[in-house]
């Protein structure tokens, strides 16, 4: 390690404070954001007053605009995330399904466990409508309605996941589109900030998550749903977030606030209780941090696209298929049998031809005596 890095590195530490943090957990790669954001512990930097306290396992604060983390807590530990996961079925699906599309959700829709807004089977309901219930009401119901208008709950998951692997956002795995507990479901409080900071950065998305309240269809009209994000009403520039809790999972939360031209987001993992405080001191703090603190780590961009690969044409005479040692083979004179036998047969004709004309003026020759 060169001495510049060395003291690049030194002063990097100086300034971060790594709080009761145990060993990091054991990775096959390095953590995804910066090295700091593998320990278990309180990260925090150094030149501020520590974050407010939490009852949180987990937790991210984060910079929206510039992708900084601020401060952070197991941020890549691996928990059920309850209705979070939400906002990734939202983000996923938004692009894909025709706002206006009529859907008339099965009966297995109808009947899915935990929070509902009340669906029935009829035909009562257009696609905005079931993303205004999966992000205001957490409607499981939605959730379901929405994989079934997408094709069916296997391609939706599937969808999910390949979006999560485009975020970077590698401690999720979608098995449900609601969040409801399942067995090798999982996020983080780092993925999750990555999957708000980008739904935040979709028109619709951020139109969703904002609304306070709403008219949904019924089967006689219609009846007012309202979000269940406490800090829309009481925060001053709370732009939205997902809430999530079940029994095994316990109280998570993903949400953003804008202030002065500067977004914070932050995100909460397996709190035990009410939180809308602890995110709401949270929010506060990074705000007061962002632009004076050294980051811990960053949020990092999505993966780019890879480019459409398209078959080189092969050279002249060559097959397709051909290795490439056979192809330099043969586009070498005189080595290999690619040119060898068309030679061989080239000098025969030559002598064949040679002989022919040898023979012809013998007998001009004769005539002519």
């Amino acid at each position: 390690m060169g001495t510049k890095h060395l003291v690049s590195v030194t002063a990097l530490l100086a300034s971060v404070v790594l709080v009761h943090a145990p060993p990091a957990q054991a990775r096959t790669a390095p953590p995804i954001g910066g090295d700091l954001l593998g320990h278990r512990g309180l990260v925090a930097p150094a030149e501020v007053k520590a974050p407010p306290k939490t009852k949180a396992r987990s937790y991210v604060v984060a910079d929206a605009g510039t992708g900084e983390v601020l401060a952070a807590k197991d941020a890549h530990g691996r928990y059920l995330p309850a209705s979070t996961l939400k906002s990734l079925t939202a983000l996923t699906l938004i692009p894909q399904l025709n706002r206006n599309k009529r859907v008339t959700p099965s009966r297995t829709a109808c009947n899915q466990e935990g929070s509902a807004v009340g669906l029935v089977p009829k035909p009562l309901y257009q696609v905005h409508d079931l993303f205004r219930a999966l992000m205001l009401s957490s409607g499981n119901d939605a959730a379901m309605a929405l994989a079934e208008a997408n094709g069916g709950l296997e391609p939706t998951l599937a969808q999910m996941n390949a979006v999560a692997h485009k975020l970077q956002a590698m401690d999720t795995v979608a098995k449900t589109p609601s969040g409801l507990d399942k067995a090798g479901q999982s996020s983080s409080a780092y993925d999750l900030a990555l999957i708000t900071r980008a739904g935040l950065a979709n028109p619709e998305f951020r139109r969703y998550v904002s609304t306070k309240t709403a008219k949904f269809p019924a089967p006689k009209g219609y009846y007012e749903i309202g979000n269940h994000n406490k800090l829309l009403w009481s925060y001053d520039g709370m732009v939205g977030g997902k809430n999530g809790w079940t029994t095994k999972a316990m109280g998570s939360f993903s949400g953003a606030a804008t202030r002065g031209g500067h977004t914070v987001i932050v995100a909460i993992m397996r709190h035990e209780g009410a939180f809308w405080g602890e995110v709401a001191d949270l929010l506060d703090w990074g705000f007061a941090a962002r632009g004076k603190v050294t980051p811990v780590g960053r949020l990092v961009d999505p993966l780019p696209d890879k480019p459409a690969q398209t078959a080189s044409p092969s050279p002249v005479g060559t097959p397709m298929n051909a290795a490439p040692a056979d192809a330099a083979k043969a586009s070498a004179p005189g080595t290999g049998s690619g040119l060898a036998v068309p030679l061989l047969i080239g000098v025969s004709l030559l002598g064949g031809v040679a002989g022919v004309l040898y023979g012809m003026r013998r007998k001009v020759k004769a005539r002519a005596r």
